[in-house]
C-alpha cells in the first residue's frame, strides 16, 4: 500500500474502478501515511477520518475520482460540520453548516476527505508559520518553509501522504508552495472557479480556489471538476470547449514564448532562481518553439500598491465577517501583528484609494495582454530566491515594535507611512506571483530543476486570460521531456 501511494489521483481512480484496491484501503493506506509524516512536518490541524472511513465503505458512485483520498485547506471554502479556524485563534470553536461551492464539486467528484492542513493565519503570507498552529515543516528538508499560504497541503502531497491537495491563491499560495516542495500549481483564470457562497471576490477578485498535485493530468482532471460559474455569478471566465484533460493529448505546436529571470516586484533574482529559467528556456527551444528574452511592461510601483491596498481592505472585511460569524468582538490580541496591521490599513483606505488599485491592476491587465498578441506564453522564476529557512520571513523586532505603536496609536499618515515601508521590503523574496491575481491570468508553477542543495526550484508560466488550455499542453510536453515525478523528499511515505 505504500506503493500504491506513490502513484497520482488519475492512476488511483483507475486501480479503484478496476478492483485492484478499495477506497477502504486506501483511505486507511493514506491515514496511516499521514500519521507517519505529520509529526516531521505540522501540516495537520484537523482530522476527519472517522467520515472519510464510513464513506470509504460506501458503493463507490458514479464519479472520476470515486475513493480517493484528499485533503483540505483550513481556509479557501468552508467544509460542512468541520471547524474553519483560518489559523487565527479568533476562530477557534467555529464550524459552519454548509460546503463552499468548490468543496461541493470535489466532494461530488467522488474524493474523500482526510484532514484540514495548516496555513498562516487569513493565508496572507507566503510561508506556512502561524502562532496559532505553529510552522509547517518543507518535507525535502525540514528546517525551510512549505511556502504559503497552501503550505500544509503541499507538504502532504510532496510527502506521499494524499495524491492531490486543496488550496487556493491569493497571491501565489498555489504556486509558491508548488515550487517550494516540488509540485504542480495551477492558479486558474479569474472566474474560472466559483468561490461562492461565502466569497465574492476575494480580496477584489485575486483569490481562486484550486489543487496542488504531482502530476500535470491531475492538475487538468481537476481543473474539470472544479471549473464553471455557479448559479448567479456575476462573471465567468471564458468558456471552453471539450475538457482541459483531453487538452494533455495535443501538442502545443510551435509557441512564441518569451522569458525573464527579473523579479517583478522586488530587486534581484538569486542565481539558482536565474538559472532554472534559462535552462527551460533552452529546454523549449530544444522542442522546438520560438523563444526570445522579453519582460511586460507595467507600473510596479502602482501594483505593489494596490495589492496591498486591496489585501489590506481584504483583510478587514474578513475580520469583519468572523465577528459577524461568531459574535465576537475583534480585538488586536486575538491576531498576529501583521494581519492586524493589514486590518488598520483597510480602515485607513478610502472608496477612491480602492477605486485607484481597480484602474491600477485594470491597466496592467490590458498591458499584459497587448504582450500576449506577441507571446503565447511567459516564463519567469516563480520565486525569486530559494526556499528560505524557517523563521527568515518573520517579523523582526523592531517591526513588532513599530506595529504595537500603530496599534496604541493608529494614526492615518503612520499607517500610510508604515504601508510605503511595507512596498518597498516585502516583495523580496516572493515577487513574481501577485502580479497574475491582479491580471486574471492563468499561471502554473512546474517543477522542473532543483537547487544545489536538493531543494525544489519551480518555474512558472503564464498565459492570455483564459487560455489554461496553452498552459497545460506545455506543462504536459516539458513533464514529458523533463520528468518529475520520481523525485522524492527526505520525509516521505
Amino acid at each position: 500500500m505504500t506503493h500504491m501511494l506513490d502513484a497520482d489521483a488519475t492512476e488511483l481512480a483507475r486501480r479503484l474502478r478496476a478492483g485492484e484496491v478499495t477506497s477502504s484501503e486506501l483511505v486507511d493506506a493514506s491515514i496511516a501515511a499521514i500519521e507517519a509524516v505529520n509529526p516531521q512536518l505540522n501540516a495537520v490541524v484537523h482530522r476527519m477520518y472517522d467520515a472519510a472511513r464510513l464513506a470509504a465503505q460506501q458503493p463507490l458512485p458514479d464519479a472520476p475520482f470515486a475513493g480517493v483520498p484528499m485533503v483540505v485547506k483550513d481556509f479557501d471554502g468552508f467544509v460542512q460540520g468541520e471547524p474553519f479556524t483560518a489559523s487565527t485563534r479568533f476562530l477557534d470553536g467555529f464550524v459552519p453548516d454548509h460546503d463552499a461551492e468548490a468543496i461541493a464539486r470535489l466532494r461530488r467528484a467522488g474524493l474523500l476527505f482526510l484532514a484540514k492542513t495548516n496555513l498562516p493565519e487569513l493565508a496572507i503570507l507566503g510561508t506556512t508559520e502561524s502562532e496559532f498552529r505553529g510552522p509547517a515543516h518543507n518535507p525535502w528538508n525540514v528546517a525551510h518553509t512549505t511556502g504559503g499560504s497552501s503550505g500544509g497541503s503541499a507538504a502532504l502531497v510532496a510527502a506521499r501522504a494524499v495524491p492531490v491537495a486543496h488550496g487556493g491563491d491569493g497571491g501565489g499560495s498555489l504556486r509558491i508552495p508548488a515550487s517550494i516542495c516540488g509540485l504542480v500549481g495551477l492558479k486558474a483564470s479569474r472566474g474560472r472557479i466559483p468561490t461562492g457562497p461565502d466569497m465574492g471576490e476575494g480580496w477584489g477578485g485575486y483569490v481562486q480556489f484550486g489543487v496542488l498535485t504531482r502530476s500535470v493530468r491531475d492538475t487538468a482532471a481537476l481543473l474539470d471538476v472544479l471549473a464553471g460559474p455557479m448559479t448567479g455569478d456575476p462573471y465567468a471566465a471564458p468558456p471552453h470547449e471539450g475538457t482541459f484533460l483531453a487538452e494533455l493529448s495535443r501538442r502545443p505546436g510551435k509557441l512564441r514564448i518569451a522569458f525573464t529571470t527579473r523579479s517583478f516586484f522586488g530587486k534581484h533574482t538569486d542565481p539558482t532562481c536565474a538559472e532554472a529559467v534559462t535552462r527551460t528556456a533552452q529546454l523549449l527551444r530544444d522542442l522546438g518553439h520560438e523563444v526570445e528574452e522579453a519582460h511586460p511592461a507595467f507600473d510596479r510601483d502602482a501594483l505593489v500598491r494596490a495589492y496591498l491596498v486591496q489585501v489590506g481592505v481584504g483583510t478587514a472585511a474578513e475580520i469583519g465577517d468572523f465577528a459577524r460569524w461568531t459574535g465576537k468582538t475583534p480585538r488586536a490580541a486575538d491576531f498576529e501583528p501583521a494581519t492586524w496591521f493589514l486590518r488598520q490599513v483597510g480602515q485607513a483606505m478610502g472608496g477612491v484609494d480602492v477605486q485607484h488599485a481597480r484602474d491600477a491592476i485594470q491597466t496592467a491587465g490590458r498591458q499584459m495582454g497587448a504582450f500576449h498578441r506577441r507571446y503565447d506564453v511567459l516564463l519567469s522564476p516563480t520565486l525569486a530566491h530559494p526556499p528560505v529557512r524557517l523563521g527568515e520571513l518573520g517579523l523582526k523586532p523592531a517591526d513588532r515594535f513599530a506595529l504595537a505603536a500603530l496599534r496604541a496609536l493608529p494614526l492615518r499618515p503612520a499607517i500610510l507611512a508604515a504601508l510605503a515601508q511595507l512596498a518597498t521590503d516585502n516583495f523580496e523574496k516572493t515577487p513574481n506571483t501577485q502580479i497574475f491575481n491582479q491580471t486574471g491570468q492563468p499561471a502554473i508553477s512546474l517543477p522542473l530543476h532543483m537547487s544545489p542543495d536538493g531543494l525544489p526550484i519551480g518555474v512558472q508560466f503564464s498565459a492570455a486570460y483564459g487560455d489554461e488550455a496553452t498552459l497545460l499542453q506545455l506543462a504536459a510536453q516539458l513533464e514529458e521531456a523533463q520528468p518529475w515525478i520520481d523525485r522524492r523528499p527526505t520525509v516521505c511515505v
